[in-house]
Order: structure tokens, then C-alpha cells, then sequence
């Protein structure tokens, strides 16, 4: 049994998106489908990999593309925040797109359209809980060292998705009075929540491309790397048995 990594090209506002899925090549009944969402710099090979690794769990996942076919940006782009920046003034815009990779997800062949959850690093793990909280159909979702702050519309009452936090405790773009606040909406929005917070672990602690950092809390921490993966593999078993 081998994975399977191909191109998928879908429609979606401002599109069209090219994202990757990974499969079993042997997969002949419906499997549940993980949306994986990307961080600062959008849709990427280290998202393929995590696409692949899903599969070898049994899923078939998605590796998103939320910015539009072409529009990628480096650690080193001189502008590296522009097509992010555009989607945090526009939070309506990203639930749309967000709502257009779940389809996309959804309708591929051997995908179970009623099993499906999502995934999602920094600026992806806004996304997950931005789907949670616009009743977008997912069982379950996974933010790791996401960004918190609220979108300009009113959540869905209640949160249906189960929601996994995995938040390095010293990330200086989620303080503890942030992590605090979010534990209290998603409280107050009916959530099935838990945060999971890494002692010396800051922003980015799975970036592997982070591993020498000049920005202070912002640097690759294989401890939490390891055990927040663990997590979320143990979650989605929860989530979808």
C-alpha cells in the first residue's frame, strides 16, 4: 500500500486554488477527509507532508490553499504577510474560501462527506477555529500555535466542532490573557474544548524551518512538535469513531 499525492485544482471566491491531496492508493471504501490549513506563507511542502501523514493514519486529507493558485510567499519575501493581511481584514472572505476547500474535500472520491475535520498551523489554526465558530460542517478541529482573535461576526450557537487547542505557552503572539479569553468564548459559545499548552514551547513550535530563529518565541520545538501531534492523532480518533 502506497500514498498517493496529486494536485487538485477547486473554484472558490477570488479563485481558482491548487491545494494537494494524499490517499492510500488502495483506499475502496469512504474515509474520512482532514483539511489541512497553512500558516503565514500558504499552501506549501511542509503542508503536503502533513497531508501524507494523515493518510498513513487512514484519512484523506487535504492540503489547503487559501491565498489563490500561484500566490506563495517565502520567510524571505519582502512582503511575506500581504495575501494573510487581506484575508484578517476580510474574515467574511475567509470563511468563504474556507468553506470552498471543505467542499472541494468533501467531493473528492473516496472522501465520507459526513466525517470531516480540520487541521491547521498559526494563521491556519485562525482558520480552524474560524470554521467552528461559522458552523462550517466539520466533527472536529485542531489549531496549533493558532492565532486567536475574533472575527468580526457573530459565532454559531453552539460550537458543534470539538476543538483542540495546542498552544505553546510562551507564544508571544497569544499571551496567557489570550489563550484566557479564548477558553472563554469558546466556553461561552456552548464549545466541546480542551487547550493543550507546552511549557517552554513559543509561536511556530512544528515549523521545522524554524529551527534557528531571530524572532524572539517564534522558533521550533521538537518536544511539543512530537507531543501535539500525538494529541491531535489521539483527537481525531475521538472525533470520528
Amino acid at each position: 500500500m502506497a500514498i498517493v499525492r496529486q494536485t487538485l485544482v477547486y473554484q472558490g471566491p477570488g479563485g481558482p486554488f491548487e491545494g494537494v491531496i494524499a490517499y492510500e492508493d488502495e483506499v475502496t471504501t469512504a474515509r474520512p477527509g482532514v483539511l489541512v490549513l497553512p500558516n503565514i506563507l500558504g499552501q506549501k511542502e511542509a503542508d503536503n507532508v502533513h497531508a501524507e501523514n494523515l493518510a498513513k493514519l487512514g484519512y484523506v486529507a487535504l492540503a489547503a490553499d487559501i491565498y489563490g493558485q500561484g500566490k506563495r510567499v517565502t520567510h524571505d519575501s519582502p512582503n511575506r504577510s500581504e495575501y494573510m493581511d487581506a484575508l484578517n481584514a476580510d474574515r467574511g472572505l475567509l470563511r468563504d474560501r474556507l468553506a470552498a476547500a471543505l467542499e472541494a474535500l468533501a467531493g473528492f472520491g473516496p472522501v465520507d462527506s459526513a466525517r470531516l475535520a480540520a487541521i491547521g498551523f498559526c494563521f491556519g489554526g485562525k482558520c480552524v477555529l474560524d470554521m467552528a465558530r461559522s458552523g462550517l460542517p466539520i466533527l472536529g478541529g485542531v489549531s496549533f500555535h493558532g492565532v486567536y482573535d475574533r472575527p468580526d461576526y457573530a459565532n454559531t450557537d453552539p460550537i458543534r466542532a470539538k476543538l483542540l487547542v495546542c498552544h505553546g505557552w510562551e507564544d508571544p503572539v497569544a499571551p496567557p490573557e489570550k489563550t484566557v479569553a479564548l477558553a472563554q468564548e469558546l466556553t461561552e459559545s456552548g464549545a466541546d474544548w480542551q487547550i493543550h499548552a507546552y511549557g517552554h514551547a513559543g509561536h511556530a513550535f512544528t515549523d521545522q524551518d524554524r529551527k534557528t530563529s531571530t524572532i524572539p518565541g517564534v522558533v521550533y520545538e521538537p518536544k511539543a512538535d512530537r507531543r501535539s501531534w500525538q494529541a491531535m492523532t489521539h483527537f481525531l480518533e475521538e472525533v470520528f469513531a
